[in-house]
């Protein structure tokens, strides 16, 4: 199970607005980045057939399987300071993280 905070929830539904997307956000991962494997996001109009879709409050999040195996568990939050804006992975899978929290080693 994916958790999604209401922070993260009003900034995924900010910016589907703002790019005019019906869709959702693609939440996966790929391999590379400073500790192996990284986050990436990507807006989507639907889902595919093997999709994990996740819906909270009106939003829609859509998880391949591959990277579902990694991100089960996993919270996904929204810091909004003076110092920055950015997605948080707090994800119980990741034995290793980058310091800026967007690549990690499971």
């Amino acid at each position: 199970m994916i958790e999604v905070t209401p922070t993260a929830v009003e900034k995924i539904r900010q910016m589907l607005v703002e790019n005019k997307v019906d869709g959702g956000l693609r939440l996966g991962i790929v391999g590379g980045g400073c500790s192996g494997l990284s986050y990436k996001f990507r807006f989507e109009d639907k889902p595919r057939s093997t999709d994990n879709v996740i819906e909270v409050d009106g939003v829609t999040l859509m998880v391949d399987p591959k990277s579902y195996e990694y991100l089960d568990g996993l919270t996904l939050d929204f810091k909004n300071t003076l110092m920055e804006q950015a997605f948080v992975f707090h994800n119980p899978n990741a034995t290793t993280s980058c310091g800026c929290g967007k690549s990690f080693t499971a």
